[in-house]
């Protein structure tokens, strides 16, 4: 089976890179642009793993994060944060809100990939 992939990220620069770098992994993917699109798509799309950027428009990174972490039917759903800042306190929110794995931008393709496998539990082609 196929798994999917949930990209909540607003830049569109990184979508399509990300949406490249996941589908070239042969992984299902969706696209949210902000907060209450991501939350949305989740019941919709049911992702495996969430690319969850931390500054999102309308509900933040944080509050999609609690929000899955909060529903029981989600309790399986990976989330590797995404964010530009890269300070401590942002990763240790991030670690608090329940997120699975962390990553600060730029970030090298091979470790985001890297990580992504390890989450969903995909060995390497």
């Amino acid at each position: 089976m196929t798994k999917r992939v949930l990209i909540a990220e607003d830049e569109e620069s990184i979508v399509a890179s990300l949406q490249f770098l996941m589908r070239q992994c042969g992984f299902e993917t969706r696209v949210a642009r902000d907060g209450d699109e991501a939350i949305a798509s989740l019941s919709q799309f049911r992702p495996d793993l969430v690319l969850l950027d931390i500054m999102l428009p309308g509900r933040s990174g944080f509050e999609v994060c609690r929000f899955i972490r909060g529903e029981a039917r989600f309790e399986d759903v990976r989330i590797l944060m995404l964010t530009a800042k890269g300070g401590a306190a942002d990763e240790s929110r991030s670690r608090e809100a329940g997120v699975d794995d962390y990553l600060s931008k730029p970030f090298a393709t091979r470790e985001l990939v890297a990580r992504a496998r390890a989450l969903l539990g995909v060995a390497s082609q």
